[in-house]
């Protein structure tokens, strides 16, 4: 038979066990704006009756001895959690793609009163213009001054993707210092959650630590997670671990810093030590970025912003071989054949390197060979714009390219940024705080403990007429 004290026991399990549910739930409430953080249960089991040696005539059965709190448990699921990171990775790809082209093609300023096209129906029409009028000084100012706007226009939107392409490289190199960095926290977290867990103590604020430095990992490489069973993780990249138990690789970013050297020296990653190696990236806005840098091709489809300076200097080159041919056949008034309108400066883009020669009437093809007016030069010279090839046709594919390519990576993003809230939304539905859940639960242990502690308070009534009064009837 069970001592009556034991009933003390059974309702001060109780106590702790509403207390514990209190402790969880106020945590609960306490971090429902902490970023990353994993809502909590306690995970609690009835305590069974004691084992009887005999029976005793006319003792009742015996009942549980309590409740016991066997943990706190952390209400994550591995597969909501696999596909945020994966979501992460392709959402991240593809928004850096799209905000880069984006930014191309603002650059551009098609259609537009600042843009090349613009600027290149100005050139022709001056050279229209002076052909009609050959003698106008005016005329042949505003011809110089037309072409040296299609000069610097060239020249501005050249530098401006040679500044993006920097820009983007700098961003990758800082991406890939916090991928080392969340790499060896990882590491070292997953050393803190096997000795904490091998200790019998609670890892979950560790566990939501790790779990925001993996998602990070995976939203800048696409990598993925491997559970080791022993509580710590795995992180891969490409099939190779960056995170292996608790030991952690580094990644280099190599090649080329201008945009220039990409051609024999594209920008990649490496593996730090051992055998190193190239990084395969299976997503990620790393991978989005080193994308961007790529080398220019023959077939056109290299790196985006290398193209979009290998298309400025096309549009350059074509255009001062066209004019120069064309005004070339005309004659200057000092009586010069063959007079070029624009050159190209050695050693530098061609766009950025594109000047005009003449600095006033005298430079120009207004004259035959015999020395009188001669329009042929400048009238050919207008046509370049709309005959086979013209630099504006070239310009035109690209801009349609650029616009084709930007909607398309805008159209990526938008659908992988709705997979990635959609994943978010169902991964916060189980891990999330509801505060008006936890207000429920609030409630029920406080209800809990109150009806524990009035247990206790009656076993503790009855102890005392057990040790205190029994016996006492009839005394004097």
């Amino acid at each position: 038979m069970v001592s009556t004290f034991g009933s003390l026991q059974t309702a001060y399990s109780g106590l702790a066990a509403a207390r514990s549910g209190l402790d969880v739930t106020g945590q609960n409430i306490a971090n429902a704006g902490t970023a990353g953080y994993t809502r909590q249960r306690i995970v609690q089991s009835s305590v069974g009756a004691p084992a009887q040696t005999g029976i005793v005539r006319g003792a009742a059965t015996l009942a549980g001895q309590g409740v016991s709190v066997d943990a706190i448990a952390r209400l994550a699921s591995s597969t909501l959690d696999t596909r945020v990171r994966f979501s992460s990775g392709a959402a991240a790809y593809a928004d850096t793609r799209a905000t880069a082209l984006d930014q191309l093609e603002t650059g551009l300023h098609e259609p537009g009163a600042d843009g090349l096209a613009t600027k290149l129906d100005g050139l022709w029409s001056a050279f229209g213009d002076l052909a009609t009028h050959i003698d106008d000084p005016g005329a042949a100012s505003a011809l110089i001054g037309a072409a040296k706007t299609v000069a610097s226009t060239l020249a501005s939107g050249s530098s401006a993707v040679d500044a993006q392409w920097t820009a983007t490289r700098g961003t990758v190199g800082s991406q890939v210092a916090q991928v080392n960095d969340a790499a060896s926290r990882v590491a070292t977290l997953n050393a803190s959650i096997r000795s904490t867990i091998a200790g019998g103590g609670s890892a979950n604020d560790l566990l939501d630590q790790r779990d925001q430095l993996t998602t990070q990992i995976a939203s800048l490489t696409g990598a993925g997670v491997r559970d080791n069973g022993d509580g710590t993780v795995d992180v891969v990249i490409g099939g190779n671990a960056l995170v292996q138990g608790t030991s952690a690789r580094s990644l280099a970013l190599s090649g080329a810093t201008t945009l220039t050297g990409t051609a024999t020296d594209a920008p990649g990653l490496s593996w730090v030590g051992g055998a190193g190696g190239p990084v395969t990236l299976d997503g990620g806005s790393i991978a989005g970025g080193l994308s961007l840098l790529g080398p220019a091709n023959a077939s056109r489809s290299g790196g985006a912003l290398a193209e979009a300076s290998a298309a400025y200097d096309r549009v350059a080159t074509d255009l001062a071989a066209k004019v120069n041919a064309a005004h070339g056949a005309g004659t200057t008034p000092s009586g010069a054949t063959g007079a070029p309108f624009f050159a190209l400066t050695a050693g530098v883009p061609a766009a950025q390197g594109l000047t005009v020669v003449p600095t006033d009437a005298s430079g120009l093809a207004t004259r035959d060979a015999s020395g009188r007016y001669d329009a042929a030069a400048l009238t050919a010279s207008a046509a370049v714009g709309t005959g086979a090839g013209a630099p504006d046709a070239t310009w035109a594919t690209f801009v349609t390219g650029v616009g084709s390519a930007s909607r398309t990576a805008t159209s990526e993003a938008t659908l992988t940024g709705l997979a990635l809230t959609n994943a978010q939304t169902q991964q916060q539905s189980g891990a999330g705080v509801s505060l008006d859940e936890e207000n429920v639960n609030l409630l029920a242990y406080q209800h809990a403990y109150q009806g524990a502690a009035r247990v206790l308070t009656a076993v503790d009534e009855m102890l005392d007429t057990i040790i205190n009064r029994l016996g006492l009837v009839g005394r004097s």
